[in-house]
């Protein structure tokens, strides 16, 4: 049971295209996949359970159809691509792969120092596209930044996990060979290349009260 405030859209995400380093297709995603989620799993930011895709044909587009596969095993096993591909379904017989979310939960750590898990703490998804392989993380909680969605600033929760997301950055920038490209800044939060951006602080020492949106 979520235990955090959600927004609905990313208070931060991180891109990375991969089209120079790793071939396009689904082995290569999931095999991309599989060595970020052993550095977000080390650092308990996502432990993969299931992978969620939708599927799409060739010059039709889109068949409004996703798919939910439970992982019984490492995601990096070879019999993972074999398992989604069976999937594929049967009305759409040339129906490919568009993009694949990673989906489990992470830990976080409260103002007390207690971990607490929390579904999809971390998001991270790919693209399957023939024109070049790409993968994103994005975060929805605020947890990793210095205010919480209310405008309070909430330091020992801040530091207790921002510096988990910006290990992460670093070791996934490291790992695929070339630092992520920024998401576009929303409402909750902008980006910055070791985390979230802290928004300037108004008179009283608040920062921005987000709760309308939520």
């Amino acid at each position: 049971m979520s235990t955090l405030k959600r927004a609905p859209q990313e208070c931060g995400s991180w891109y990375w295209d991969l089209y120079d380093t790793a071939a396009p297709g689904l082995e290569s995603a999931l095999l991309v996949a599989a060595r970020m989620c052993d550095v977000l799993t080390r650092l308990e930011l996502l432990a993969p359970i299931e992978l969620k895709y939708s599927w799409y044909v060739l010059d039709i587009g889109p068949t409004g159809i996703t798919s939910t596969l439970e992982l019984t095993g490492p995601l990096g096993d070879p019999s993972v691509p074999g398992r989604v591909r069976g999937s594929r379904p049967s009305a759409y017989p040339s129906a490919d792969i568009a993009d694949i979310d990673v989906i489990g939960p992470g830990t976080w750590i409260d103002a007390a120092g207690q971990p607490r898990k929390e579904p999809q703490l971390v998001g991270l998804s790919l693209s399957t596209a023939p024109t070049g392989l790409s993968a994103e993380l994005s975060v929805h909680h605020d947890i990793w930044g210095w205010y919480d969605f209310t405008g309070r600033p909430h330091p020992e929760v801040y530091r207790n996990n921002a510096p988990r997301l910006t290990a992460a950055l670093e070791e996934i920038g490291s790992l695929l060979g070339t630092p992520p490209e920024l998401g576009e800044p929303t409402y909750f939060g902008v980006a910055t290349p070791a985390g979230l951006a802290t928004p300037d602080a108004y008179e009283d020492g608040l920062g921005p009260d987000l709760t309308s949106r939520l």
